[in-house]
């Protein structure tokens, strides 16, 4: 008797206790589209940033992974942008096609126009006042669809997924991006900020019902949001959020 006790406590444990995991699991991870990565100083792309990427210094947690801020800079002064067309940095090599480049770093231009014009004038002259913005794409990775669905709504998959997260720090099928970005004075061309940051896919819900380019694209909405924020932020003062 008091084995069939132990037997039946033990399996109302393993019957109780892996769906408690997996609800865990999933509330550890369920709110985020995108999560940043480390960025190695090797990986920065010096022909976009030049001889400035020795200014680069890591950033932190709400921050570009690599960032530079001028201390010099006098950002109030500044309440116009120009925004220079996005371009694609990864080189020859790389797999991805000439259309899909084209289509990343479009949707990557009309999310900074889109989000700088709520706070700037947009220009496409230099002048008192101006910044000038140019962004990189220097990297990007599809997601796996059909199997990133998968293990991001089937609900073994899923708590499987977030047993790889657990230990690699990564979900699986997911799609990433990395940018490069420099804000310089119109006129006289001195470096105000540079950013260097990349973005993997997240364990949010959502995300498995996307193509294989959503996670770049979580990744360039990320960092259109960035942009807005602390640039905004420096122009009238105030400590970015």
């Amino acid at each position: 008797m008091p084995n069939d006790l132990n037997n039946r406590e033990y399996q109302f444990k393993v019957r109780t206790g892996f769906p408690l995991l997996g609800l865990c699991l999933l509330l550890l991870s369920a709110c985020s589209t995108t999560q940043k990565v480390t960025v190695n100083q090797s990986d920065v792309n010096c022909v976009f940033l030049a001889n400035d990427c020795s200014l680069l210094t890591p950033g932190g947690k709400d921050q570009a992974d690599l960032r530079y801020i001028n201390p010099a800079a006098q950002w109030t002064q500044y309440h116009k942008i120009m925004i220079d067309p996005v371009t694609f940095w990864a080189g020859d090599a790389t797999p991805i096609s000439a259309s899909d480049q084209q289509m990343l770093v479009n949707y990557f231009f009309q999310q900074l126009k889109a989000k700088l014009g709520q706070k700037f004038a947009i220009v496409n002259q230099p002048g008192p006042g101006v910044m000038k913005l140019d962004v990189a794409i220097t990297d990007a990775e599809t997601a796996t669809p059909v199997l990133r669905s998968i293990s991001m709504i089937v609900p073994q998959t899923h708590m499987l997924a977030n047993l790889e997260y657990l230990a690699t720090g990564s979900y699986p099928f997911v799609g990433a991006a990395q940018a490069e970005a420099k804000v310089t004075d119109s006129v006289s061309g001195q470096i105000l900020a540079m950013a260097v940051d990349k973005r993997i896919g997240g364990g949010a819900f959502r995300t498995g019902f996307q193509w294989q380019w959503g996670d770049a694209e979580d990744a360039v909405n990320a960092w259109a949001d960035l942009a807005i924020n602390r640039l905004s932020a420096w122009t009238s003062g105030t400590t970015p959020k």
